[in-house]
């Protein structure tokens, strides 16, 4: 447990960050949800509305440090390569 008075507002401070980061990354995970759920299906335009939504919550996540931005930037072309494809695979 923390005594001194800045360590008392850092564990605060990492409960908070803690919360926040949380929660942004279940948010994260549920848009790509969406997106591969869309992806299962044939509707290229559910699948493209579906990665632009992912990608906007993943580049806000990479940009708060959430999530690193190599890794958030690999998810997203990863994604964005299999909704092109969507379309073509007939």
């Amino acid at each position: 447990m923390a005594t001194h008075k800045s360590a008392e507002k850092r564990a605060r401070q990492s409960i908070k960050r803690n919360q926040r980061n949380t929660q942004t990354l279940g948010s994260v995970r549920t848009f790509e949800k969406k997106l591969r759920t869309a992806l299962s299906g044939t509707d290229k335009a559910a699948a493209e509305t579906a990665l632009k939504d992912y990608t906007s919550k993943m580049s806000k996540a990479a940009a708060k440090g959430v999530v690193h931005k190599k890794t958030a930037s690999r998810k997203i072309s990863r994604l964005a390569e299999r909704v092109a494809k969507v379309g073509a695979a007939k």
